[in-house]
């Protein structure tokens, strides 16, 4: 079973949708073998590195909302997370730009470290408070993964893998992506949004049996 993934590192949805398919996806027969390819997706592509607003002034600015209702609303988005099993500290999250992000990402691709990479991003940003728009930062976060800083400083001071990024991010287009997180199984079959861990297991269950 082939799963794509399209998402993008600052959306929580994308984390808490990416644990839940986690989840559903040990409900599947031993037997089956999954791959699982993380596609690029930039929900604001001409965010600065530094914005220099909180990630509440951020969400107040983009959805008109004051900053005491987006505080509840992300008070339950942790919720939520916390319920997946993942601790969101939005407070503490700093808004930025992710192409950069995205680029090592693909990088990591290249050395089969795809799932460390995307993991160690998303709790980058989610919980530790860090700002994947920075070069410094993202070369202390691929070298976690298992990738080398200096290959890191050359990925993003250059133009490599800008285009397989940009790859993704027309594909989606292409398909008819509206938003993220978005999910392709077998190139036939599509999930939209972080749906619960059953609504994916059902799902997952359903191609099995069709195919």
């Amino acid at each position: 079973m082939r799963i794509e993934v399209w998402s993008d590192f600052v959306c929580p949805f994308c984390y808490i949708g990416k644990r839940r398919l986690e989840q559903a996806l040990l409900s599947l027969p031993k037997d089956v073998k999954v791959e699982l390819i993380y596609k690029s997706f930039e929900l604001d592509p001409e965010a600065s590195v530094h914005t220099g607003l909180t990630i509440e002034e951020k969400l107040a600015e983009k959805y008109g909302k004051s900053l005491s209702e987006v505080k509840d609303m992300t008070k339950h988005m942790e919720e939520q997370a916390s319920e997946t099993g993942l601790d969101f500290q939005f407070s503490r999250m700093v808004p930025t730009n992710t192409f950069n992000a995205h680029r090592i990402a693909k990088l990591a691709d290249e050395y089969n470290l795809h799932e460390e990479i995307n993991e160690r991003l998303f709790k980058a940003i989610f919980t530790d408070g860090k700002n994947v728009g920075e070069i410094n930062t993202l070369a202390e976060i691929a070298s976690q993964a298992g990738l080398k800083a200096d290959m890191v400083q050359e990925a993003v001071t250059s133009n490599s893998f800008a285009e397989k990024v940009r790859a993704d991010e027309n594909e989606a287009y292409d398909i008819g992506v509206q938003g993220v997180p978005f999910f392709v199984i077998n190139r036939k079959y599509a999930i939209s949004g972080a749906q619960p861990p059953e609504i994916f297991a059902n799902s997952l269950q359903k191609v099995l049996d069709e195919e």
